[in-house]
Order: C-alpha cells, then sequence, then structure tokens
C-alpha cells in the first residue's frame, strides 16, 4: 500500500494564532487524511517507546526556528519516506499504534463524527447487504459485521476481504484497492464524494485448493458460485461454447458443486480482471487486458483480424518489481473524486526470467498500476504461507502483512524496488 505527502498546506492556527503547515497524506493518489508535524512525531515517539529506537527509520529533526520554503519541502520528502519505511517494515507497518493513529487521522481530517450508520457492501453479483456500523469502525470490524448478517461462520472469515470499487456505467467494477486495517470503510468510501464508489466482498486467495474449506459451508458456497457466475457472465473467465452449455445446464438444476468445479478448471478461474491499458510487450504502446490469479498476471492482447493473444507471467519468474509515476495526465484530463492535483500515470514495472540467464522488463501503464502490485505481493504471501506449512483457515489471509516485499513509490526517480522472496531461477531442465 503507498503513503504519500505530495502536498503541504499553510493553515491558520486555532482561534487566529500562527500558521503552521499541515502534510497531507495520501494513499494511493487519494487524500487519507491531514496531520501536522507534531502529530507524526507523537506517533515516532509512541513507536520508540514501544519497540525501541534501533527498529525505527530516522525521523527529521525539530528546528528552532521558522522553516524556510526549501526546508518545508525537504521535510515533507523526509517525512514521506518515513511513513513508507513504517507502513513496510513487518513489525511496525501491521502496530495497532500504527494503524489506530490513521483510522483517528482519517476520521478527524475528514470531521466525520462516531455514530451509528447503515453502510452499504455489495457481493459480486449486486446483491446489496446493509449492516449497522459505527463510522469508527475499522475494515476488520465491518468485515466482520458483513460475515455475520450473511451467517459466515467466523474461520472462513479470513478468506474474505472487503474491496474498494468504482461502478462503471455498464455495472462492472473497477477495482480501487483492498480495504487495509488502518482505514475506516464508512470514511473511505463517503469522502470520495461519489456515489459510483462502493464497498464489495470478494474472495482474497489465489489457490483454487482453499475452494475446498469454503465450499464446506453453505454460505461460503453461495458466496463462492454468485462470484464465479458473476465472472464467467462479465467475461473475466474464458469458456468455451461447449463449456458454457454445460455451465448453463448445472445453473438449471442449481448444482453449485459441481458448478464450481467445472469453473476451477476454466482459464481465469478467480482471477481479478483489470480496466484496459497499455504494455510495451510485445511491443511498445501494445493494448492489453491484464488479470491476475494463479500466482500470475495474464495480458491479453487483440491481434488484426481480432484474434486474441495471450502472455503469462509468472509470480515464480519476477525477481523484482517497482511502481512508479511517470508524465502527467493532459491538461483537461478529469481527475478522479478525492485525488490530489497533478494526476500523474502510473505504471508496473516487473523484471522477468524470460529464460536461463536472461531477465527483461515488463512495463504496463495503467490508473491500476498499485493495485496490480498489491495483487503480486499477495500473491506472493500467499506462496510463502503455502511454503512455510501455514494454514490460511488458522491466520486470516486478509490479515497477512505485506512483508519483506515493500512498498512501492510513485517517484519517478525512485530506485527501491520490491525484492521478490518467492523468486525462482531457471535450470536447465525447466528450458
Amino acid at each position: 500500500m503507498h503513503f504519500s505527502i505530495p502536498e503541504t498546506e499553510s493553515r491558520s492556527g486555532d482561534s487566529g494564532g500562527s500558521a503552521y503547515v499541515a502534510y497531507n497524506i495520501h494513499v494511493n493518489g487519494v487524500l487519507h487524511c491531514r496531520v501536522r508535524y507534531s502529530q507524526l512525531l507523537g506517533l515516532h515517539e509512541q513507536l520508540r517507546k514501544e519497540y525501541g529506537a534501533n527498529v525505527l527509520p530516522a525521523f527529521p529533526p525539530k528546528k528552532l526556528f521558522s522553516l524556510t520554503p526549501a526546508e518545508v519541502e525537504q521535510r515533507r520528502e523526509q517525512l514521506e519516506k518515513y511513513m513508507q519505511a513504517v507502513r513496510q517494515d513487518p513489525l511496525l507497518g501491521s502496530s495497532e499504534t500504527f494503524n489506530s493513529f490513521l483510522r483517528r487521522a482519517q476520521q478527524e481530517t475528514q470531521q466525520v463524527p462516531t455514530e451509528e450508520v447503515s453502510l452499504e457492501v455489495l457481493l459480486s453479483n449486486g446483491q446489496k447487504v446493509l449492516v449497522n456500523v459505527l463510522t469508527s469502525d475499522q475494515t476488520e470490524d465491518v468485515l466482520e459485521a458483513v460475515a455475520a448478517k450473511l451467517d459466515l461462520p467466523d474461520d472462513l472469515i479470513g478468506y474474505f476481504s472487503l474491496f474498494l470499487v468504482r461502478e462503471k456505467e455498464d455495472g462492472a467494477f473497477s477495482f480501487v484497492r483492498k480495504l487495509q486495517e488502518f482505514e475506516l470503510p464508512y470514511v473511505s468510501v463517503t469522502s470520495l464524494r461519489s456515489q459510483e464508489y462502493k464497498i464489495v466482498l470478494r474472495k482474497s486467495y489465489w489457490d483454487s485448493a482453499y475452494d475446498d474449506d469454503v465450499m464446506e459451508n453453505r454460505v461460503g458456497l453461495n458466496l463462492l458460485y454468485a462470484q464465479t457466475v458473476s465472472d464467467i457472465e462479465r467475461g473475466w473467465i474464458l469458456v468455451t461454447k461447449e463449456q458454457h452449455r454445460q455451465l448453463k445446464s448445472l445453473q438449471e438444476k442449481v448444482s453449485k458443486k459441481e458448478f464450481l468445479r467445472l469453473a476451477q478448471t476454466l482459464r481465469h478461474y478467480g482471477y481479478l480482471r483489470f480496466d484496459a491499458c497499455v504494455a510495451d510487450f510485445p511491443e511498445k504502446d501494445c493494448p492489453v487486458v491484464v488479470s491476475a490469479g494463479n500466482s500470475e498476471l495474464s495480458l491479453q492482447l487483440r491481434l488484426p483480424g481480432q484474434q486474441l493473444r495471450e502472455g503469462s507471467f509468472r509470480v515464480t519468474r519476477m525477481r523484482c518489481w517497482r511502481v512508479t509515476s511517470s508524465v502527467p495526465l493532459p491538461s483537461g484530463s478529469t481527475s478522479s473524486p478525492g485525488r490530489g492535483r497533478g494526476e500523474v500515470r502510473l505504471e508496473l514495472a516487473f523484471e522477468y526470467l524470460m529464460s536461463k540467464d536472461r531477465l527483461q522488463w515488463v512495463t504496463i501503464t495503467s490508473p491500476q498500476a498499485i493495485m496490480m502490485s498489491i495483487c503480486l505481493q499477495s500473491m506472493v504471501d500467499e506462496l510463502m504461507v503455502k511454503k512455510s506449512g501455514g494454514s490460511i483457515r488458522k491466520s486470516k489471509l486478509s490479515a497477512v502483512s505485506l512483508r519483506g516485499i515493500g512498498s512501492p513509490s510513485t517517484d519517478a526517480s525512485a530506485s527501491d524496488v520490491h525484492g521478490n522472496f518467492a523468486f525462482e531461477g531457471i535450470g536447465d531442465e525447466d528450458l
């Protein structure tokens, strides 16, 4: 998850007092909260008491006198690096101290009082689930409330997550991000001030072997079935005419388990599809549709004559990846609600082991580049959990942190990349 502090503001003090500098903290380019240096220093001191100075990254020092504009910018850059470093640290980034600080700051910035509200959460098929929550409830609280409303057992909650999506005119969902533990879902969706933004419940794992756990329960089975039917109708799952006929027959018989067993054999089952974008593979400025799932990124492109071609990139063959910003959008472009000024074009680039001793960078240009990066991170996390013999039934998959991977940076000059612990070299026998 990307934290940035792209802007600062000079604001009047309380009761007409002296002015102060406020730092706008953005998450994935959207304003999350606005804080002062003293508040961030307080957070730093609290983390230092709990975890020790050796664990924490460097924090920009206090100044005795007023800062010059150049010093304000320097401090902004240092604070941005600090927040990113804390977030990507396995211990600090998952701490209640850090996450509760961000939740309080979000609520204060958006000026949302704590009160009981009715929050609408959609299922993949568009069905609405209304839950009564507090505006101050964190993501896990809201997820548990949805599960309770649906009668989903506690031990299956970790198989699902809440996603922030933008509903397009045709009813399809464009995924913005998975809601995190440092945010308040009600505040996150209402602060965007647009009816097209929704919260959706969707499974949060990639390996279809975990379907067996979910399908043991009636509610879990229904959720998985509804999501799969919806994905097929949207064209996310690739289906031949004969397979479509068989699926239709199973639907009419209401044979949900048999339907899912057949669907599991289909290409792109359980994948998350992104909006059409551009990549430099197999050639520059190539229009593609990217899908994430089954430990890979799939790039589909239309060749002359409407022939469909697909390139698949396995997560285990990605040595590293990064998210960067590039050229700003042309003047006159419409920015999404909640975005700061100077919206930028995002790129996801990964270094891929094409063959033995040949690594090649592949770049995807998409507004959803950060979401793609998060998918890569979660697929790696899942692989590592499985490799270590862990179980997502015992430890909620939705709570697995992005450990050892790092957080993306949207600074075009940044050199930090995501090292991939699941990267595997290719031996002669693989060629």
